[in-house]
């Protein structure tokens, strides 16, 4: 399975073994069960439990710092193949951008169809706006003459405005490291949980679920199937309050010795005023219980909404400070665009994008290859 970790090891190579035969198969090894600590008394939502003491750090603590690479062989489906799977995703996206270049001349009526493209792809105004002085800057520079050419130009264009988007999420410098995911109903975000839980558990992380999503029906069941599926832990209490299931976690997988914990928050619609104030709350108590958390902040986005995902990246930003996006769902859009608007308004790292509903469907954002499979 793709990964999108890897350990730090020693800079002295090692000897090269002398060739054996292939040892049999050994099982994959097992969490054993950890007696879980005494939780913090039930919380109510009027209330917020007392910091806990920071923990002694333990010694010779190696911080890991994961980065995305390519698959291990045997991988079932290497990077390539989920490329041309992202290519036909944004097929959709991407003709509608693409017709715009079979014409003969590089003229006015060029530039007024392709504005015309990317606005309907949901690029937005100022993205696009920014993208045709950047292409025609590019086109003079290089005296192109070919109307072919000048879509090589613009996947050149978009590359370097989602440039700053491309981030790998970073594991292992904090212990645990607290993620808080967020979004609206609908957008993937327990699927997302689910996805990244396998890969971190598959990079031999220590994962502690925390199912805070206590609102919504079959949410606390759903990512217990994946916590089994993935053999990690999980904290949930059957219609307790969101903070204090998140502050037990918290301090559940300090006390474990967990490498991530990841808490699943209820959906929440940026006009829902009352209830993203709830968010904050928790994002509060999670500092309480460990001073320098949530380290990350996490919005999960639909790719098909267009423009609302831009609002909602707003929206979400400015109630909790986002420090990255996963964006879902982006095979079959016709509004792959609005990543370009993403970076241009508000330029948050996209860690994950997400083309279908199998595990090695979620993968790391590069902003060449999103480029060159919406355009070419």
């Amino acid at each position: 399975m793709f990964s999108f970790f890897k350990k730090k090891f020693s800079s002295s190579p090692a000897p090269e073994p002398a060739p054996v035969a292939a040892p049999a198969p050994t099982p994959a090894p097992v969490l054993a069960p950890v007696p879980a600590p005494e939780l913090a008394p039930e919380l109510t939502p009027a209330t917020e439990p007392a910091a806990l003491p920071a923990p002694a750090p333990a010694a010779a603590a190696v911080a890991t710092v994961p980065v995305a690479v390519e698959a291990p062989a045997p991988a079932p489906e290497p990077r390539r193949s989920w490329i041309d799977k992202l290519r036909q995703g944004l097929r959709k996206t991407g003709s509608s951008i693409a017709q715009v270049f079979t014409g003969t001349q590089i003229d006015d009526a060029l530039y007024e169809e392709l504005e015309e493209a990317l606005l309907m792809a949901d690029t937005g105004v100022k993205a696009t706006e920014f993208l045709l002085t950047d292409l025609k800057r590019r086109v003079k520079e290089a005296k192109a003459t070919d109307p072919q050419a000048v879509r090589g130009l613009l996947v050149e264009a978009l590359a370097e405005l989602l440039k700053p988007l491309e981030k790998s999420l970073a594991v292992g410098q904090h212990s645990p490291t607290v993620m808080m995911v967020v979004g609206v109903n609908g957008a993937g975000k327990t699927t997302s949980i689910g996805k990244l839980t396998r890969h971190l558990a598959e990079a031999d992380q220590k994962v502690l679920l925390a199912a805070a999503d206590t609102f919504r029906a079959a949410a606390r069941e759903q990512l217990s199937v994946w916590a089994d599926r993935t053999q990690v832990q999980i904290i949930s209490q059957e219609g307790g309050d969101p903070a204090s299931v998140t502050f037990d976690a918290v301090a559940a997988g300090r006390a474990r010795g967990c490498d991530v914990v990841l808490a699943d928050t209820a959906g929440r619609l940026p006009t829902q005023l009352h209830l993203m104030e709830e968010l904050k709350k928790i994002k509060r108590v999670i500092t309480k219980a460990q001073a320098d958390a949530p380290h990350e902040v996490l919005l999960v986005v639909d790719g098909n909404t267009g423009q609302n995902a831009l609002s909602q990246v707003k929206s979400f930003d400015d109630a909790l400070g986002l420090t990255g996006l996963i964006v879902t769902k982006l095979d079959g859009t016709a509004k792959g665009g609005v990543l370009a608007a993403i970076a241009r308004e508000r330029a948050i790292p996209v860690y994950f994008i997400g083309v279908g509903e199998k595990l090695e469907d979620l993968q790391t954002f590069n902003a060449r290859e999103f480029a060159q499979a919406l355009l070419e």
